[in-house]
């Protein structure tokens, strides 16, 4: 299928799918039904025990990532149940992709060699994911560590699977393909048109005269003068062999192998990168679909990060599942589907297969409560509608801002004092995690309005003291500046529309 012809068959049967599930990938694998998806591809985080400092989307928000596990023995632990679940969900003409690089690899491959058979492994494909010079620093004591291996397995003999192929090289073809045909411009090299003779090799293969040379030929005589009036057959001399024409634009290129260096690393600027740290290359993942699933195959991402397999799923026909145990991952990828591949977040649109649904995103207070800093604040600032400050450090204790309409002034502030980018058209929200916001977090509020000459602003927490709410109240009465706040639970009953107004 054509990327981006948007084609659209029946929805599974099996499975729900277009659907992000937010949570644990094995409490949620735990409900599907066995061999429900067509492929599977994860990217699951390495045990590298690195931080990442990710900027999340075109805000580049600056958010400390964890990737890290205790040991090696720790992350296949980790590791161990969900591709058994994945496994069981996996059909029995799927293909199964687990992407890793060389801190567990080893390991990785003897852990699916058990789950899956050693049987049933296909290929180790090596990514060139970036240039020599990757990690090997001057006084190291290393090769440069440019790749990824991606390990392909199946679940039987019966896997689907298409063979790709790459365009030939320009030194291929300038040494093979070496004539240009004048009427056309098309680029051709000459083949041979004999064929074995005598014995029993030749038996079978015509013998006769054509153009004044007389060999055991590959074709019958008919069939060579059709082919010499088709202008298939050239003769470069009286009295030479005559060759067969075999044009450059026919041939298929060369079969794709396992080593993959034609694709490079998420571009940043200008380009498809989104700041999220293990992004893969979209025409990776696209690569991954082609080979291994057929039009309206599911295709399922149990890491799904930022969406890449499920933007490439969606450009090229498939029906998908994502899941994915970050809130914040689940709204970038969310916000990536509808700006990217145009799908509405709409529950009766994916039923018909035309949009998709978030579905387990975090509609408690206690499971709030546990979530890490970042990803709270994160979750209130978009449950408000809001865009998340794009600063991590000297962000005046503004966490985001709620856009008012367009309609209203947009005199832009801050930029030529050094200050933050405020407008009169938004509204700065600050967000604690905490079961009673002070006075003091009313206070640094107060001091952001204040300095930007702002009107209104948004505190967010799972409570407020007494003494924060007289504040409030007293800051209005002494400057008429006004502070909403917010509760969890007013977030969670869904009421702040009217209680922004």
């Amino acid at each position: 299928m054509k990327k981006g012809s948007g084609t659209k068959g029946k929805s599974s049967p099996l499975v729900d799918t277009r659907v992000i599930y937010c949570g644990d990938n094995l409490e949620q694998l735990e409900k599907f039904p066995d061999e429900c998806v067509d492929l599977i591809y994860i990217d699951p985080p390495f045990n590298s025990n690195r931080n990442y400092e990710v900027f999340w989307g075109e805000a580049k928000e600056k958010r400390a990532f964890e990737d890290r596990h205790a040991s090696t023995q720790a992350y296949l632990d980790f590791m161990r149940p969900r591709c058994k679940e994945l496994h069981r969900v996996l059909k029995k003409t799927g293909s199964f992709y687990y992407h890793c690089d060389w801190h567990a690899s080893h390991y990785v491959k003897m852990m699916l060699d058990q789950i899956f058979s050693e049987n049933n492994f296909i290929n180790e494909v090596i990514w060139k994911r970036t240039s020599a010079h990757s990690d090997a620093k001057q006084g190291s004591k290393h090769l440069g560590r440019v790749h990824d291996s991606i390990f392909l397995y199946s679940k039987s003999d019966d896997c689907y699977f298409n063979h790709l192929y790459r365009p030939y090289s320009k030194d291929y073809t300038d040494a093979f393909y070496k004539y240009v045909e004048p009427e056309t411009g098309r680029r051709y090299r000459l083949d041979n048109l004999t064929a074995p003779g005598g014995g029993a090799k030749g038996k079978g293969n015509p013998h006769y005269e054509f153009l004044g040379v007389t060999r055991y030929w590959r074709y019958s005589k008919e069939n060579m003068q059709r082919l010499y009036e088709e202008g298939r057959i050239v003769q470069t001399k009286p009295g030479r062999v005559p060759a067969y024409k075999r044009y450059l634009d026919e041939g298929k290129g060369v079969p794709l192998g396992t080593v993959w260096d034609d694709i490079g690393p998420v571009q940043g600027q200008g380009g498809e990168g989104l700041g999220y740290p293990t992004q893969k290359p979209l025409k990776l993942l696209e690569r991954i679909i082609e080979i291994s699933s057929k039009a309206n195959d599911v295709v399922l991402d149990a890491f799904c990060g930022c969406g890449t397999a499920l933007v490439a799923a969606e450009n090229l026909g498939r029906q998908w599942i994502g899941i994915d145990i970050s809130p914040t991952s689940c709204y970038v990828m969310a916000k990536r589907l509808k700006n990217v591949c145009h799908l509405p977040q709409s529950a009766a649109q994916q039923l018909v297969g035309k949009g998709f649904i978030v579905q387990n995103l975090p509609q408690s207070e206690d499971r709030l409560r546990k979530m890490p800093p970042f990803e709270f604040q994160n979750w209130a600032v978009n449950e408000l509608n809001g865009v998340t400050n794009q600063r991590k450090t000297g962000d005046m204790g503004i966490d985001g801002w709620i856009f008012l309409p367009a309609s209203e002034a947009t005199k832009k502030r801050g930029k030529a004092t050094g200050e933050l980018p405020f407008t009169d058209n938004c509204i700065p929200v600050q967000v604690k995690q905490k079961d009673k916001v002070g006075r003091p977090d009313i206070d640094s509020l107060e001091a952001a309005l204040m300095r930007q000459d702002m009107p209104k602003g948004v505190m967010v927490g799972f409570g407020f003291s007494s003494d924060a709410l007289t504040e409030i109240e007293a800051f209005y009465h002494r400057g008429k500046r006004l502070i909403k706040a917010f509760t969890v639970k007013d977030i969670l009953d869904g009421d702040i529309a009217r209680k922004l107004a």
